[in-house]
């Protein structure tokens, strides 16, 4: 008997204490760049465990976004998760950006709907209304049926993604945003999926044919903040980084 208590006392010494696993869990759930990604001049915008350097749109009540798990997450709008006025708020970064590349994984819910937006300025009602949108969305599940223009990796409502690699609903996928100048470019892991021209011949046809065709605003802006949308669905992002251009 003796010799059992001296083992379970020297088993509880050797266990990680509950603040131990805590600082454990925590590090784990923190974001990181490699060194390759150093070099190249990426920088991380978001930490992996809290909100900083990341604001609601035109400070509106925040009823949904969270730092949960390692990825900022994006309650689903429903009896549990409800606000004053608009439910929905997006959250979008505190800094603004010009030129650069965007890269970050998210995973949407079944029949859920999200999208990023670059360039948003908070002089319109709403994000959109500034900042054209890399569709986030459940291709398949999603009701009302999309139309092409609409379907993940799109230019929403403006230009077709292009035949892509994309991950079941559920799984993480990998996109890229890439903006230089006028010159825009979608990926999806891997594979781009779409270019465009901001300003051009074919963009202002576009658009007029779109439902930002009364939004003078629209993709006007040549510096803004990047924007992840709360569309009243379930969705995670992480691993969100940039590199200015």
């Amino acid at each position: 008997m003796k010799k059992l208590f001296v083992l379970v006392l020297v088993a509880a010494a050797c266990s990680p204490s509950k603040k131990e696993n805590q600082e454990q869990t925590e590090t784990s759930m923190a974001a990181s760049l490699n060194d390759a990604q150093k070099s190249e001049g990426w920088k991380l915008l978001f930490d992996g465990q809290t909100l900083n350097g990341w604001k609601i749109f035109k400070d509106r009540k925040n009823n949904t976004w969270e730092a949960k798990d390692g990825t900022l997450h994006c309650k689903p709008i429903n009896e549990q998760v409800k606000g004053d006025g608009d439910e929905r708020s997006d959250i979008m970064t505190t800094d603004e950006f010009e030129n650069f590349e965007f890269a970050f994984d998210w995973k949407i819910s079944p029949k859920g709907n999200s999208g990023v937006m670059f360039r948003v300025t908070e002089e319109f009602e709403q994000p959109y209304y500034s900042g054209p949108e890399y569709q986030v969305i459940d291709d398949g599940g999603y009701s009302p049926k999309p139309t092409d223009k609409q379907l993940t990796g799109a230019n929403y409502d403006m230009h077709v993604a292009a035949e892509k690699n994309i991950k079941p609903v559920g799984e993480w996928n990998s996109s890229k945003i890439v903006v230089n100048g006028n010159h825009v470019e979608h990926w999806l892991n891997g594979q781009k999926t779409v270019e465009y021209e901001l300003n051009s011949d074919d963009w202002k046809s576009r658009k007029g044919n779109s439902k930002w065709k009364d939004a003078k605003g629209y993709g006007m802006s040549k510096k803004g903040h990047i924007d992840l949308q709360d569309h009243g669905s379930e969705v995670w992002y992480k691993n969100i980084m940039i590199k200015t251009l």
